[in-house]
């Protein structure tokens, strides 16, 4: 079939104005000789349409997101084009029009069933789900509606920015809901079973140094939110609490042995691996600012996981040890620390909580100051054997 024209044009119902006085827009399709209308599901104010742009005019949040979504529907009509083009059949207008409503409503389809899984997830909330899983959930699915397609993977990479392991979860939790579809025969087949995932990078475990630990103990803040982030990520770095085990900190897992010494014996929230943490005097000095007598409420006033995490943001700024540095770099930082001072490795994977030294190893691989001391004492144990009588 030989395309002389293909065009599409947008335009304002001004006669189907609703109650909050904006017009519905409306599409026409053009091939060749054919012409074909639809509805674009879409409204707007009349006063910022520019039929000759097609678009909204200004900076509005109306204009931005309804110029959006005209610009995906737009898209979704060349695709439907393009596909009747590669059947190498004949076709009109009214076919494009019945092919992108055919493709409009698989993904409405689609995302009302991914809204009704994310549903039945937040009933978990608080259960057997933590509130930032039910949260990290709604994230994917914004970005599963911003693009449904083939090059979803592309899509999170080039123009998410996404890092590998974000585009992993995203795929996986993509594919658990394919299958789930195609079970309840909304879809035929997993159309991105084949998708492959992206190559999983080493552990990069960020840790800051004995030297910006001493000028984070060394620099109170000014600001009490900034203040109690510090505070919280120094208590973290010489105890090797996460984030929930400092949130989730109670008054009844601080005991004292008969020497007068006191420590921390809990499960880990994230494992139920039950940990051993005698405490330093600094730390028991911290704990001393907060409650450590009503059980019925926390030792820290933490608020909510991204709050703490944007204060430690702005605490690494604000003391110039990193742009980017996070809650979790503490409990990193105790293990590179107890390390670095000779702590067996058996000890810090009880402090910390592991279930096996395998994970606490990691921590060996990287301290460069602990790599240079074992090569030193390397160095200095074969001087001795060269000269017994040093």
């Amino acid at each position: 079939m030989k395309i002389e024209k293909f065009k599409v044009l947008l335009y304002l119902k001004k006669s189907g104005m609703d109650k909050n006085g904006k017009a519905p827009i409306m599409g026409r399709i053009t091939v060749n000789r054919t012409m074909a209308q639809f509805s674009c599901k879409l409204s707007c104010t009349p006063s910022l349409w520019n039929p000759r742009a097609s678009r909204l005019e200004g900076k509005s949040k109306e204009a931005v997101e309804t110029n959006k979504d005209i610009e995906q529907l737009l898209l979704s009509i060349q695709k439907a084009f393009d596909v009747l083009v590669e059947k190498r059949t004949d076709f009109e207008a009214k076919d494009v029009k019945e092919a992108l409503q055919g493709s409009v409503k698989t993904q409405t389809t689609l995302l009302s069933f991914v809204d009704e899984h994310i549903s039945e997830l937040s009933t978990h909330e608080g259960i057997d789900m933590s509130k930032s899983s039910v949260w990290t959930y709604r994230k994917i699915r914004k970005n599963l509606a911003e693009f449904i397609g083939e090059e979803y993977k592309l899509f999170l990479k080039r123009d998410q920015g996404r890092i590998d392991s974000y585009v992993n979860h995203c795929l996986l939790w993509l594919n658990m809901l394919m299958y789930k579809a195609v079970d309840r025969s909304i879809i035929r087949f997993n159309p991105i079973a084949k998708i492959g995932y992206e190559k999983k990078a080493a552990p990069k475990m960020t840790h800051i140094s004995k030297a910006d630990f001493i000028k984070m103990l060394s620099t109170p803040m000014a600001d009490e939110r900034t203040e109690l982030a510090r505070r919280c990520f120094i208590f973290a770095s010489l105890t090797s609490l996460s984030y929930i085990d400092v949130k989730k900190l109670y008054p009844h897992h601080i005991s004292e042995n008969s020497e007068g010494r006191k420590f921390i014996r809990k499960e880990r929230e994230k494992t139920g691996v039950e940990f051993f943490v005698p405490l330093h005097p600094i730390a028991e000095k911290i704990l001393s600012l907060y409650n450590t007598t009503d059980d019925s409420k926390p030792v820290f006033p933490l608020g909510e996981k991204k709050d703490i995490y944007l204060d430690v943001h702005t605490l690494g700024m604000v003391l110039g040890i990193s742009n980017k540095l996070g809650f979790h770099a503490s409990r990193h930082t105790f293990g590179v620390l107890m390390l670095n001072e000779d702590i067996p490795i058996g000890s810090i994977a009880k402090m910390m909580g592991h279930a096996d030294i395998t994970s606490t190893q990691v921590y060996a691989q990287v301290t460069e100051q602990k790599i240079s001391n074992d090569m030193d004492k390397l160095i200095a144990k074969r001087e001795r054997n060269k000269n017994p009588m040093a």
